[in-house]
């Protein structure tokens, strides 16, 4: 795949996007129209891979941190798609993200204020009008490695301003050669993690026992290429090698598809608890293999972490 120089790419852009708007009305939305670059821009940039599919490039660099995109609209429920080509070689220090966030922020919850503590000129960026007890968030985190070591999948779900529910992955597959899919699914009932169309992760709605969910915020969706050596890769004993500089993560073919509830129901927020019709969404069967066989870390199964309060009440049945 050809890649453009960042600054040709500035200059080529608008056009290539006109010629491909005018010849082909109708066609998918483009990436370039359903995202804001929120930072990092200056380095970051579009490109056409083919008619009608453009491509995000974001950037890192020692000197800007690192770049990052928010969606133009919010939602309320619905599966979000998005295909990435992760940072190629020695990726170690990186990390890549794709996340769904009520707030405006340009990080991740977790990772926010290490972002703070290690490039403070760009705590500006994060907002102060959003309350943090209020804060969801539904996490994606891609932990670089040294080449040739597989990446590790960091998940995590924020719901009223607390998260602590990690589960981590070792990619099956080499996910920098070429484009993956990467899916949150999102509704009243569950929240599906999936990777190239396979389950991975499952988040359940279990209000009735007291577990905190999402589900009366919008949300806008987020990704992000930065730097985190003080932690990510093998827990900060490996560091981001800047002789390797600038990184490149790349994002494509941004799906949304609307939450569809059962017949009768006029949306999913109404859908009856005693419903069962979200549960079709899920296979049971490739979730449980793919944890079997990919699955490195688990909180609801860490003693040690909650051995003075016990495990958290998902993790726990009646």
């Amino acid at each position: 795949m050809a890649l453009l120089s960042p600054l040709s790419s500035l200059l080529v852009l608008p056009l290539l996007l006109l010629v491909a708007m005018e010849a082909r009305p109708g066609v998918a939305t483009l990436l370039y129209d359903q995202i804001d670059i929120t930072w990092g821009g200056d380095r970051s940039f579009f490109y056409m891979e083919q008619e009608g599919v453009d491509v995000l490039a974001l950037c890192l660099e020692q000197t800007n941190g690192g770049s990052g995109f928010t969606s133009k609209d919010a939602y309320l429920f619905g599966r979000f798609d998005i295909d990435i080509m992760l940072v190629a070689n020695n990726s170690a220090g990186t990390v890549t993200t794709f996340y769904v966030s009520l707030t405006n922020s340009v990080f991740p919850a977790a990772t926010a204020t290490s972002i703070c503590l290690h490039w403070s000129p760009l705590c500006s960026l994060m907002p102060d009008d959003v309350p943090w007890p209020y804060h969801d968030e539904i996490d994606l985190e891609f932990l670089g490695n040294s080449t040739g070591e597989p990446y590790t999948l960091h998940t995590n779900v924020f719901v009223n301003g607390a998260g602590g529910r990690e589960q981590q992955f070792r990619l099956w597959f080499d996910p920098t050669t070429d484009f993956h899919t990467y899916s949150i699914e999102w509704n009243p009932k569950h929240i599906i993690i999936l990777v190239d169309g396979t389950p991975v992760r499952v988040f359940k709605n279990d209000a009735a026992r007291g577990v905190p969910f999402p589900t009366w915020q919008h949300m806008k969706l987020q990704g992000t290429l930065w730097n985190a050596d003080q932690w990510a890769t093998q827990g900060g004993r490996v560091k981001t090698d800047w002789t390797q500089a600038p990184f490149f993560a790349y994002y494509r073919n941004l799906r949304v598809t609307p939450c569809a509830p059962s017949p009768g129901v006029a949306w999913c927020g109404d859908e009856p608890r005693e419903s069962t019709w979200f549960e079709r969404r899920l296979d049971v069967a490739a979730l449980r293999k793919a944890q079997e066989e990919h699955m490195i870390y688990d909180y609801c199964v860490d003693e040690k972490r909650f051995k003075d309060k016990g495990l958290p009440k998902e993790c726990t049945t009646e």
